[in-house]
Order: C-alpha cells, then structure tokens, then sequence
C-alpha cells in the first residue's frame, strides 16, 4: 500500500467522483479507476460504491478513509520536521478579508500545534488582487475568495458564503427582508481599478458594468457607502459600522472561500501540501 495509492483513494473519497477526483490529481480517469481497484484487490475488499449518480463509500472505505487520513498525516509532519531540520521550513500565505473568519482560526490553531517548528509568515492583500500575490511569487499559498483567472494555479473550495448588498441604514432598501440584484439597477456601486482581475471585478458587481468610485481595500469600501450612499456586496456575517446594513442578495451566487496554490507546488513542497490538507479540514469544521 503505497502513499500514492492513499493519496488516490483519499481524493476519491473526499470528492465523491472520480472525474472530480482526477482533476484534483492532474491526472487522467483510468489511471486512478485502475489504482483503485488494484488498491481493492490488495486490501481483498469493495471500498467504493460506483453508479452513473458518483461513488460512495462501502464501510470498508470509510475505515480505509479514517486511517488513510492519519497515516499521510504522520508522512506530511515527517516531511515537514525534515524541512525544519534542513532550515528550509519557512511559509508565507497570502490573506485577502477578513482575519477573525472561524475557519482561519481553526486553520492557524491546527497548522501551529501540527507543525511547531514552522515560521508562518502572513502578507495582507487589498481587493486588488484576489490571489493575494502568489502570482507575483510574492507568497506560497493564498487563503482568499473567488472567482478569479486560475490559470497556471490550484485551487480548492473551502466554503461558500451567501452574500449581501452594502447600503446606508437609512437607505430605504434596508426595510426590505431580500433582495435582488434587480433593485439595485441605477444604483452607484463601488469598483475595483481597471487592471484587476476581470472575473473578480464582474463578481462583485453582480456581472454588470457599474458606475462608481473605484476603491482598493475594504475601509475604502465602507466609506465609500457612509459618504456616498454607494452600494457594493459583501458576505454575510461581516462586523459593519452601525450607520450601515446588510440586505441579503438572493440570486447572487455565494462568495467562495479558498485555498490556492501555484500548479505543481503541492507536489514539491511538503509545506505548501500540508497547509492545503489542514485547510481543507479546518474549514469542514
């Protein structure tokens, strides 16, 4: 039973679907179907249920999927003390919002007691640059939002968030229990300077050109709508001022969290693989 194999295994497990779960890889569907079964021949018994629908686990994978997960746990803290050992053991992550989100909580708290002897050095991005400078190479990995351009990088779902409209607590839009997008038509929208990423940019106005103030970080955005009755979108559950409020936007698709990475990182560094791993377990729960 080869780390590899388990890693296979893992992504299939987690994602349900095999194509999915290739993707996750960088690699082909029939390899990983066969690296499946010949994990099952080995270990003499069914881990996955297939169907047209996507895959479940049998009990036996949902053993395997226990010990698989703290079995490459161990080999990613052996790697990494290695790393620390050899003076190499240096990560910088790139944030984007907000620093007090629970799961980014859960993420320092974890990645810290895992891996003690790691220096984490953290770079504050503004709304400009959603990959909070790891095209740049300016950080290894970036905990931030989508959409953006993911050309030439990896990147994994931690959370979607619902999202809301921005408005003066004396707009009259805030007696409104929803809304959407549809009633903010007309309305003066903060925007992101010409020059950032286009995705990003047409998100966060709803996928219309908008007119506006142009801001960069989120206190220019809040200014923006105290001074000047602008509306923009936020996620739910962000601490405003208590001149402002926020209305629910129903047909708004929700504000991913995620982790990324540049393509091929993962495989190479150990720190980099860890960090992602302990993500995505942070943040599931």
């Amino acid at each position: 039973m080869e780390v590899r194999t388990l890693r296979y295994f893992m992504a299939v497990a987690e994602e349900l679907h095999f194509g999915r779960a290739a993707a996750r890889l960088h690699m082909t569907q029939p390899p990983l179907s066969r690296a499946i079964r010949r994990l099952e021949a080995d270990l003499g018994a069914t881990l996955l249920h297939r169907s047209p629908a996507g895959v479940t686990l049998t009990p036996a994978g949902s053993a395997l999927l226990d010990e698989a997960r703290s079995l490459l746990d161990q080999v990613e803290r052996a790697r990494v003390r290695v790393a620390a050992a050899a003076g190499a053991a240096t990560l910088t992550v790139g944030i984007l919002g907000d620093s007090t989100d629970p799961g980014a909580t859960r993420l320092a708290a974890t990645y810290r007691r895992l891996h003690p002897g790691v220096e984490v050095r953290v770079r504050e991005a503004d709304l400009t640059d959603p990959t909070c400078g790891l095209r740049a190479g300016l950080v290894d990995v970036a905990l931030t939002r989508g959409p953006f351009d993911e050309t030439g990088l990896t990147v994994h779902e931690l959370r979607a968030d619902p999202v809301g409209a921005v408005l003066r607590a004396d707009d009259p839009l805030v007696r409104r229990d929803q809304l959407k997008l549809a009633d903010l038509a007309g309305r003066r929208w903060f925007r992101f300077p010409v020059g950032t990423d286009a995705l990003w940019r047409s998100y966060w106005n709803g996928g219309e050109p908008r007119e506006g103030p142009v801001v960069r970080a989120v206190q220019e955005c809040v200014q923006a709508v105290l001074w000047n009755g602008t509306v923009g979108m936020t996620p739910l559950g962000h601490d405003l001022p208590g001149q402002l409020a926020v209305v629910p936007v129903t047909d708004m698709a929700p504000s991913r969290v995620v982790v990324a990475t540049r393509e091929g990182d993962t495989n190479t560094n150990p720190l980099i693989r860890s960090f992602v791993r302990i993500a995505r377990t942070a943040y599931r729960g």
